[in-house]
This record gives structure tokens, sequence and C-alpha cells, in this order.
């Protein structure tokens, strides 16, 4: 069982997207954001618990880059108790009251349009697509915006018997639509979103130099 874990573990990551699209940073060099908000996620996959999983991978490359990040969970628990429960009523709301209730300077909206794993012959799937969206918290003016696919599926491994080999990729299939990890398939995402130069927000102004 072991083995078939390690077997498991190593992945083929694949983006979504062969190319990147140039961004704009026009506004989002004006409005200089040192810090970001991060609201509760939407989430549109069948995966209930697909909001939480992810928001525990989004802090680290936004600090990374520099910025301070309002602890995520925090930040949920306080729209809570303010009546917003709703991660849909809360991408609804003015961007500028948001940011007035935390002292942000900008809002990161994030949607999950898939968290899922589909069985494929002898193979299974994993596939995460997420949007990223930051706003201004003095305008509510979108400041910048991603578009992220990722995708892995098993590496299976050659025993040298086709027979041991069908067996081995139909295990390998079972465990991973039993046991998705979409966990490590987010932070790729997020590193992804966020890499600079690339698709990413610019540096902040807590970047260290070994960063720039």
């Amino acid at each position: 069982m072991t083995r078939i874990f390690l077997i498991f573990s190593v992945l083929f990551l694949l983006g979504g997207c062969v190319t990147t699209q140039q961004k704009d940073y026009a506004k989002f060099n004006e409005a200089k954001p040192s810090s970001i908000l991060v609201v509760p996620v939407v989430n549109r996959s069948v995966e209930v618990t697909a909001s939480d999983y992810f928001l525990s991978t989004i802090s680290i490359p936004l600090a990374e880059n520099g910025y301070y990040v309002f602890p995520v969970n925090l930040v949920k628990r306080m729209l809570e108790d303010d009546g917003l429960s709703d991660s849909s009523l809360v991408h609804s709301a003015p961007a500028e009251k948001l940011a007035g209730l935390f002292g942000a300077d900008a809002i990161l909206y994030v949607t999950i349009n898939q968290w899922d794993s589909t069985y494929l012959i002898l193979s299974t799937q994993v596939t995460v697509d997420i949007s990223y969206v930051i706003k201004s918290g003095k305008t509510g003016e979108t400041l910048w915006e991603h578009n992220q696919k990722m995708v892995y599926v098993p590496q299976n491994q050659n025993t040298g018997n086709p027979f041991a080999n069908l067996i081995v990729m139909a295990v390998n299939a079972a465990v991973a639509k039993a046991l998705p990890n979409y966990v490590p398939l987010a932070r790729q995402a997020n590193l992804k979103t966020f890499a600079f130069p690339g698709p990413g927000i610019p540096y902040g102004p807590y970047a260290s130099k070994s960063a720039q």
C-alpha cells in the first residue's frame, strides 16, 4: 500500500494555458496597495469543502510577494458575525465597505470554478480551475485579474509485466478517485498565478530583496 501511495504522489502538473497574456499594471501601480483582504471564496464546484481548503493555501504566496494579508479565518469569522456568511453576498457587497471594515488597501476575490476528480480508463484526472480578482479598497475598481486551471493524473510505474501494469493503473486510479489531494494542486495554481514577472501582481512594499 505504501508503494501505491508513493506512485500516486508523483504527478504530472499541467497548466491551463500555454501562453500568458501580458497584464496591464497601470491601475495596480497607481493604487499601490500594501495590504490585501482575502474574502470568503465563492465555490461553484460540487465539493463542499473546497473553499475552506483553498483558503489555507492563499496567504503564503501573497505574503511572499510583499503584502500584508489579513488572517483569512479571522476575516471569515468577522464577516459571519457581521451577517455576511454567504460568500456570494460578500462578493456582491461594495468593495469600499468591506475594505473599510478592516482598513485594507485592496481585496482579493476568489471563485472556484472547478474542483473535482474524473475517472478515466484506468486513470483519474484531478482538476482545479480558479478565478482571481483584486479590487481597490478605495474605489472598488478592478486592479488585476487572472484565471488558472491545473490538472494532474497519477504517474503509473512500469512493472515489466503488462498484466501487473493494468492492476497498478486500476489501483492508482481508484485511490486518486477516492482520495483526491487538491491542496498541492491549489498551491501550484497560486504559485503560477502570483508569479512575477508573469501573470502575478508586482512585488509589494514588504517583499524581501531576494524575492525581487
